[in-house]
């Protein structure tokens, strides 16, 4: 499994009309199926004078993937916005697509076309992210090395969270794991051996597409 992930930054909610039927995408991040579980049944009980309320999540955890045409006919509902979540190569996300009958009858083809975009608006209303592993570093260095130490965290797209100035400088950082290696290396290299790394701990970021 690749430690770096995508899913969405935040809870949204997006929807169209198509002949009249109208259509609500609620998308969330999740970590685990209780709260996609927690997510749907919140959506039914909200919508609950809705004629469907279909549903896809996929979730990291156990490598869940679960999809409901919910009253649908087979195929045209769950499966297009689980369809969605795949192409656009995201995890830990819920979807609830709810329909309001508006009297036509959209055909399967229609109805798959009508579920797919609406869960796309959705999820870009969300907010595709990656979460992105790493490691929190602190670089030290003697005041003559500041500047080229900044040099070579902007050359890797990396900025300082915090700096503090002492004896020393002290430079705080997120550092994605593929960046790890070679970023201290050039820095070792270009110091002459004269900066210190403290590794404080691994976490994941969120980090907007």
């Amino acid at each position: 499994m690749d430690k770096d992930y995508k899913t969405v930054r935040c809870a949204a909610r997006a929807e169209m009309i198509e002949k009249k039927s109208r259509f609500i995408a609620t998308v969330r991040p999740v970590t685990a199926e209780e709260e996609a579980l927690a997510l749907i049944a919140e959506m039914k009980k909200e919508f609950s004078d809705a004629s469907h309320n279909v549903y896809a999540y996929v979730v990291r955890e156990n490598n869940i993937a679960r999809f409901s045409d919910d009253g649908e006919p087979g195929g045209t509902a769950g499966m297009p916005v689980m369809e969605v979540i795949k192409q656009e190569n995201l995890t830990d996300v819920a979807v609830v697509v709810t329909r309001y009958f508006g009297g036509t009858l959209l055909g399967a083809g229609g109805l798959v076309r009508a579920y797919s975009k609406t869960a796309k608006l959705g999820i870009d209303a969300a907010h595709i992210a990656t979460m992105t592993y790493g490691t929190e570093l602190e670089i030290t260095v003697s005041y003559d090395l500041y500047g080229k130490l900044q040099y070579l965290l902007e050359q890797e797209g990396i900025k300082a969270e915090q700096i503090d100035f002492g004896e020393n400088v002290a430079m705080y950082t997120f550092v994605p794991e593929d960046k790890k290696e070679s970023l201290q290396k050039n820095i070792t290299e270009s110091t002459n051996g004269k900066a210190e790394f403290s590794e404080l701990g691994t976490e994941y970021r969120l980090i907007d597409n």
